[in-house]
């Protein structure tokens, strides 16, 4: 028993009043005035707040962290035993050289490598274990130039987001002396390597310009290629395959405008065609011919265009791949003489290959009932052999080249279980929940074989549900922890995702949000009325937007859950999406609702925000992680959040919060720190159903 008591956050008048109504928030105060300057240095985080922080993360320890070491200890052993840490991805070609990266025995990041293309000694191109230091270190990827002389690489040095671009001079094996601060992630060269092209955040954290970077400058001499005006669109920076063309994409969540710069002369951008108002766009090239992927025209669920790069507006677009009901292109790559597309159908996706020069077709996929596929870019256009990867809940990863002239399939890469993994001791199975409307959701689980279906097992039920993403049913390592111990895993693929296609997104976003939460429930039920498990043996987790869904569940249907587990929870919506000065705030208006400028929205929102309804009753038990530094989800949400349900619930079951102080959206740097913070949470999910 600890003698800690749980810590009461301080209440203080704050209220806002919008459209007639309103609201008290006595937790506002946890909201840092000058959060723009935390999350470049958390040193100046006001001291109430962080010591209101400080409290909660003691709670969990005392209550949580210190009783569940041991079995913490042992989930991480398990999990770091089933990953093959001297690892090394399958090398990818580019003109002289094979490029790679490579994890040793031990080691937190990555090292970057290459060799000779047709084999030959390996050199280290950048190690990343001797780059970290001490501190958070968010490796934000490494590009080499056209000309292979040198690598554009950045890290984030504190979980913000803010990147540091860096040009290591591979002759020297040292870096320039000139560094881009306050950056996106990525770099892209133009052709000729005496640039690069980058993104530019501006005070309030958003992606807002592009400029140019020519070597040897300073980078407060680089010019402005591109600004966007709308707070409410990122901007994106990227190279066509045929690296013909750099694009420059301006995008919320369902509009975007791409613009082209000639690679190989540089010049002015010009636009392929203006935004229009739910119409999405990507680009690719192939001998003057832009290949579109678009919803334009009512292709709900895509389709893929041509036009030409003299002419690239909308009124030249001609159909390659008309628009087809229930069958979603996700992706879509061009190469020398092939079109690659992804897309899913049926609920299960494949890769459906196109020959441009006869149009003939050959379509990938695989007999089992639930499983992921991707595609693996390259960075040459002239070839015929695409890359892609396979897994399901039961079968490891596996990485495959296809030779397109020849059809030829060749496995490159076996995921690897060092401590033993047999896919038959295991059941994979994909069934369907009857949402309240009468919709079929899919939900993929992984148990034991010879689960006895009466009740009696725990589960876990994960979701996310926004901005179109997909849960894919791909193997983990992690989840058998779990599954080993008679749980089963359930993967909810709710609305709001686009695992049933486009449709399925619209009818869980904006004024329709609330199918998410009822998908959840119901798969929920579905489990407990199959016998897969019962009432109050269900765990839930989330994170993100993940997490929004955690705290709306938890408030609608408490009873049903064994423990919740909220990562970096997006929980208090109806402030967030009031506050046009955050970081995410503008582009989330066509996800969510503009609650500013709209009655509507702002009561839809409050009628399901979780902090807005956090009530008076019992709850299960709460986990809720944080990241200081978090530019996505601010500390704050989850910190009143908690601060709230501590204040109001009536039970007594355990409620903590545990904020990272070094990080950020992404929890801890570093394979094995993330792996802990995967203990955590497995760790209360055993806690809860009483199997430790």
């Amino acid at each position: 028993m600890t003698d800690i008591a749980p810590p009461v956050a301080a209440q203080r008048p704050h209220s806002d009043t919008r459209h007639g109504t309103t609201r008290n928030d006595p937790y506002n105060w946890l909201r840092a005035g000058n959060w723009r300057e935390v999350m470049a240095d958390p040193g100046v985080l006001p001291e109430d707040i962080r010591k209101y922080l400080e409290a909660e993360n003691a709670w969990y320890e005392s209550g949580f962290g210190k009783p569940t070491e041991a079995l913490r200890e042992k989930i991480y052993a398990e999990i770091r035993g089933r990953i093959k840490e001297d690892d090394s991805s399958v090398p990818t070609p580019d003109g002289p050289f094979a490029y790679a990266s490579r994890t040793r025995e031990g080691d937190q990041y990555p090292l970057i490598v290459r060799t000779p293309r047709d084999g030959g000694s390996e050199t280290v191109l950048l190690d990343c274990n001797a780059e970290a230091g001490e501190g958070y270190f968010g490796f934000g990827g490494a590009e080499h130039s056209p000309c292979h002389t040198m690598v554009a690489w950045a890290a984030d040095r504190n979980g913000s987001e803010y990147y540091t671009i860096l040009i290591r001079d591979l002759d020297t094996g040292k870096d320039r002396d000139e560094r881009i601060e306050k950056s996106g992630s990525g770099a892209v060269w133009a052709n000729d390597s005496s640039r690069f092209y980058y993104v530019e955040l501006d005070e309030n954290h958003r992606p807002f310009r592009v400029r140019e970077h020519v070597l040897g400058t300073s980078q407060a001499d680089d010019a402005i290629v591109y600004e966007e005006k709308d707070a409410g669109f990122f901007v994106g920076v990227g190279m066509t395959q045929s690296r013909r063309y750099l694009t420059i994409s301006a995008h919320d969540h369902q509009t975007s405008e791409v613009w082209l710069i000639d690679a190989e002369n540089g010049g002015a951008p010009f636009c392929v065609e203006k935004r229009h108002e739910n119409t999405e766009y990507s680009v690719e090239e192939r001998s003057g011919t832009l290949y579109i992927l678009t919803n334009d025209d009512e292709a709900e669920d895509f389709k893929i265009v041509t036009a030409p790069v003299s002419a690239p507006g909308v009124d030249n677009w001609a159909d390659l791949v008309p628009h087809e009901a229930g069958r979603l292109i996700l992706d879509v790559e061009v190469i020398a003489n092939h079109l690659i597309r992804l897309e899913r159908k049926d609920g299960l996706p494949r890769i459906v290959v196109r020959d441009l020069r006869d149009g003939r077709e050959q379509t990938i996929s695989f007999p089992e009932e639930a499983y992921s596929l991707g595609l693996i870019s390259g960075y040459e256009f002239d070839t015929a052999t695409i890359r892609f990867s396979y897994s399901s809940p039961t079968t490891p990863a596996q990485v495959f080249d296809l030779d397109l002239a020849s059809g030829e399939r060749v496995l490159r890469k076996q995921q690897e279980v060092p401590s033993g993994h047999d896919p038959a001791l295991y059941e994979t199975r994909r069934l369907f929940a009857k949402a309240p409307d009468g919709e079929e959701v899919p939900v993929t689980l992984l148990y034991r074989k010879g689960l006895v279906l009466d009740g009696s097992a725990p589960a876990l039920l994960y979701g996310y549900g926004a901005y179109g993403h997909s849960i894919p049913a791909g193997f983990s390592v992690s989840v058998l922890s779990l599954v080993d111990r008679g749980f089963v895993y359930a993967i909810a693929h709710i609305r709001g995702g686009m695992d049933k296609g486009y449709r399925w997104y619209k009818n869980g976003r904006a004024a329709h949000k609330t199918n998410t939460f009822s998908d959840f429930i119901a798969a929920a039920e579905m489990l407990i009325e199959k016998g897969y498990s019962s009432e109050g043996r269900i765990g839930a987790e989330g994170g993100s937007a993940g997490g929004m869904l955690m705290g709306a569940v938890a408030n609608m249907r408490p009873e049903l859950w064994a423990g919740v587990m909220a990562i970096v929870p997006f929980v208090d919506v109806l402030n967030t999406m009031l506050d046009d000065t955050l970081p995410l705030t503008p582009p989330e208006w066509p996800e969510w609702g503009n609650p500013i400028t709209s009655e509507d929205d702002y009561r839809r929102i409050a009628a399901y925000s979780p902090y807005d309804n956090v009530d008076a009753k019992a709850y299960p038990p709460i986990l809720a992680l944080a990241g200081l530094t978090d530019p996505r989800v601010t500390y704050w949400e989850p910190a009143k959040w908690v601060a709230k349900l501590r204040a109001t619930k009536t039970d007594e079951n355990a409620l903590y919060l545990r904020t990272n102080m070094d990080a950020g959206h992404g929890g801890a740097s570093g394979r094995f720190e993330r792996i802990k913070e995967r203990a955590i949470t497995y760790a209360f999910a055993l806690k809860c159903t009483q199997l430790a």
